[in-house]
């Protein structure tokens, strides 16, 4: 329609910019430095709390808290972001928080994303397009979760995990550790089940390369009677032998560099934990938090 449709009994902070179409419901609270872009629909009851840019066309349903402070005690109050892309779906109460100095200031979803009920999305997390996150998702501070991810319902994600594109996260599983590109994923503590075949189908990936990330799963997480002995003992000599057999297989190659870089950088098999700025095991760090709570 072009005009703005506000509720008379919606709160919008002076400095909030809001797109043409957009329709805020009723009882949504909008506060300070927010941006929502062209089309995008808050229902009713949603808080956007501050620092919080939205795309155009998203959903929000009631009961969403979008940009809230983050859960963090070295949080100090410090300006960050929450940054939502276009066309996402964001169902009742979902939380994504805004991110820390600590984590590079923003928490960041891409485009096309459906959130259930009660996904929460911490502080610094990274997700990208095409996502799916069901019902009570719980994912920690600055994890990424590349394109195309399903995480089914009441999975727990640990911090600093990494989940590759177009992987499978199975429900209620527990992940401690990065989730490699195009595989399922499940269990507690959740480890590597089998190729994600029906994700790659529905993605338009050919036959032959489905049979090759087979393969590639066969030799770089199957037990060790179902893998063939020609490719060499160790997890190097499979690695190698796959950059060369399928070196013309990019989800291949993007598998075995994704799986050699948790596996030779990562602490406890998360990549992403080799780059925190903060020392996790300086006693200094949780004392001025708890001050700062105090204070």
């Amino acid at each position: 329609s072009g005009m703005l449709d506000i509720h008379p009994t919606a709160v919008v902070d002076r400095s909030a910019e809001i797109a043409a179409g957009v329709r805020i419901g009723a009882y949504c609270v909008v506060g300070p430095q927010v941006t929502i872009g062209e089309g995008t629909e808050l229902r009713s009851h949603v808080v956007i709390e501050s620092h919080t840019r939205i795309g155009s066309e998203c959903t929000i349903f009631p009961f969403a808290c979008i940009g809230g402070t983050p859960q963090d005690r070295k949080f100090q109050g410090e300006v960050t972001w929450c940054e939502i892309g276009d066309r996402n779906h964001l169902r009742e109460h979902v939380t994504i928080h805004r991110g820390t100095a600590n984590g590079g200031g923003i928490t960041k979803v891409g485009n096309n994303n459906l959130l259930m009920v009660s996904a929460h999305l911490a502080h610094d997390v990274s997700l990208g397009n095409s996502c799916t996150i069901a019902n009570e998702v719980m994912i920690a501070g600055h994890v990424a979760i590349e394109d195309g991810v399903t995480v089914a319902g009441g999975t727990g994600v640990h911090h600093f995990v990494t989940i590759g594109k177009r992987a499978m996260v199975a429900g209620l599983a527990r992940v401690e550790r990065d989730v490699p590109p195009y595989m399922v994923f499940g269990g507690a503590p959740a480890t590597v089940r089998l190729p994600n075949k029906i994700g790659m189908s529905r993605c338009g990936f050919s036959d032959p390369t489905i049979r090759a990330m087979r393969d590639a799963y066969r030799l770089l997480f199957a037990r060790k009677r179902e893998r063939q002995r020609h490719a060499g003992e160790t997890i190097e000599d499979r690695m190698e032998h796959l950059r060369r057999v399928y070196a013309d297989v990019s989800p291949v190659m993007e598998l075995v560099e994704f799986h050699a870089r948790s596996l030779k950088a990562g602490v406890s098999g998360r990549y992403l934990e080799t780059h925190r700025r903060d020392d996790k095991h300086a006693k200094v760090s949780h004392t001025s938090g708890a001050a700062s709570i105090r204070s």
